[in-house]
């Protein structure tokens, strides 16, 4: 595979950061600021999206290296079909998410909205770093920024209940990478004198043959609990926990960057530092298929408990996290294209899912599922893209959400492990006991009120970008093919 050295994967990293810059200099001029976050979230598609072809498609990859600061230990990047996956869905998100977020904070007149922008923007820049990291030092060093930078996006509100949940969300994901993260990485240096991914192909890792089996088992639970934005059981409570943010703020929480950046760097570890035969010889893949086993399931259950939306949804979030681990974690070429294309799939829908419930907090002040009674009458659009992003998440065809628990249950087969089978069936059935009701309830009776919410300019910059993305995750439902020839990029090298 070709390999291409360019400055153009640091430009594309630097254009949030120079979005957020601008933010900050136009911080007098609302109208400046805020169309600063949608032309920087453009530029910065853009820049991605002209890596696709033909680099990328042929399996080839680019890569820049900024400095050493010892023999194995450097800060670089390069971007493969993975990294490209995450960092295009992530970068075009943005930029919906930068439209509702005008929507949304001017109609509550939230207070501190050029900080938030420039954090929003800040956040981003993070995870394409993330993305694009060529090794693990440099994967762990974004994967701080993004951490620090997203800390006053969850305390926006500066109440007591805000600074709760930030200590919460800041304590759960530094301690752990601190405790955890940074040992693994000593290890890991010591046993194979670098921290660089394989670049090879995700069937061998770094480690040598002769490696000691009980150092790569200490080392890769270190890894698997260290990135606590994955929110794998016992690990999560920081997530639901961060819903006392702006409902903008969750959905980039849950749905773009933070959580993805840890189920991103969890697979990227598991396939590029460890490889799919030595997980598969040491019993580890099967191990950690049903640690998540026990997140999907539990989290439903807790789900279906909450009268919350937010709530629910951050419950779900946990559950749903764990589909991408569980598919990796089966290392067969069904299960992992399963898994990876679930980054993408569950980003749409759950963005959605958020954005709806922003949405209906704005225009009608509601926040509990039982005050929703007749809000389908009110805001038609918001609802049917609450009910496409909801089948997804079910796994309905043909929204996107089917594509990926297809792939996983033909893993399941593949391994013939009827009870991994078992946990994605009920955990479908849990998904729509969540689901449906919010979407049903809507339209059980008729609003005291008839008027159309949706009318309003400021809901309706909401609701635009919210329907986008309900249609989109239909459409790569229906031709996933762009993902899945990314994804057979590594998994034919298996």
């Amino acid at each position: 595979m070709e390999t291409v050295v360019t400055g153009k994967l640091m430009i594309t990293i630097m254009l949030p950061a120079l979005a957020a810059l601008w933010i900050m200099f136009f911080s007098g001029r609302p109208n400046l600021r805020d169309a600063g976050a949608i032309v920087g979230a453009v530029l910065t598609f853009g820049s991605i999206a002209t890596m696709i072809a033909p680099q990328i498609i042929s399996g080839g990859h680019y890569s820049f290296t900024l400095f050493e600061l010892v023999p194995g230990v450097n800060v670089s990047f390069f971007i493969d079909g993975l990294g490209l996956m995450f960092a295009g869905t992530a970068s075009f998100l943005w930029i919906l998410a930068a439209i509702y977020c005008i929507g949304y904070m001017r109609g509550l007149s939230e207070h501190a909205q050029t900080r938030f922008y420039f954090c929003y923007a800040a956040a981003v820049c993070g995870a394409m770093g993330a993305a694009f990291s060529a090794n693990l030092f440099t994967l762990y060093l974004f994967y701080e920024i993004v951490s620090i930078i997203t800390y006053p996006l969850v305390a926006h509100h500066q109440d007591r209940e805000a600074y709760e949940g930030s200590k919460k969300y800041i304590i759960y994901l530094m301690f752990t990478s601190k405790a955890f993260l940074l040992p693994a990485m000593a290890l890991i240096y010591w046993q194979c004198g670098t921290l660089d991914f394989a670049t090879s192909g995700i069937a061998e890792g770094i480690f040598a043959g002769d490696a000691s089996k009980a150092l790569v088992i200490a080392v890769y639970f270190l890894c698997l609990f260290g990135f606590a934005k994955a929110a794998i059981m016992p690990f999560h409570n920081w997530l639901p926990s961060a819903m006392v943010a702006p409902t903008p703020v969750s959905a980039l929480l849950h749905a773009v960057v933070v959580v993805k950046v840890g189920v991103f760097s969890i697979s990227r570890v598991m396939l590029s530092v460890f490889g799919v035969n030595l997980l598969s010889s040491l019993h580890l893949g099967l191990i950690t298929a049903y640690i998540v086993s026990f997140t999907i399931l539990a989290a439903s259950m807790i789900a279906l408990s909450k009268t919350d939306l937010k709530a629910r949804l951050a419950y779900s979030t946990v559950s749903q996290l764990s589909y991408i681990i569980l598919g990796v974690a089966m290392l067969t070429p069904n299960s992992i294209t399963g898994g990876l294309i679930h980054i993408t799939n569950h980003a749409f829908s759950k963005i959605t899912l958020f954005f709806c419930a922003g949405a209906i907090y704005v225009a009608t002040k509601k926040k509990d599922i039982r005050d929703m009674k007749g809000v389908g009458y009110q805001m038609p659009l918001t609802m049917a893209a609450f009910g496409l992003a909801s089948l997804s998440m079910i796994g309905v065809p043909p929204v996107s959400g089917f594509v990926t628990k297809w792939f996983l249950a033909l893993g399941t087969m593949d391994i013939n492990n009827m009870i991994l089978l078992t946990v994605l069936l009920v955990s479908s059935f849990l998904n729509a006991c969540y689901f449906a009701p919010v979407f049903i309830g809507s339209f059980s009776r008729m609003p005291e009120t008839s008027a159309n919410l949706e009318k309003s300019p400021l809901v309706a910059m909401m609701v635009v970008p919210l329907f986008i993305t309900a249609v989109i995750s239909v459409c790569i439902g229906i031709w996933p093919d762009l993902f899945l020839k990314i994804i057979n990029l590594l998994v034919d090298t298996i």
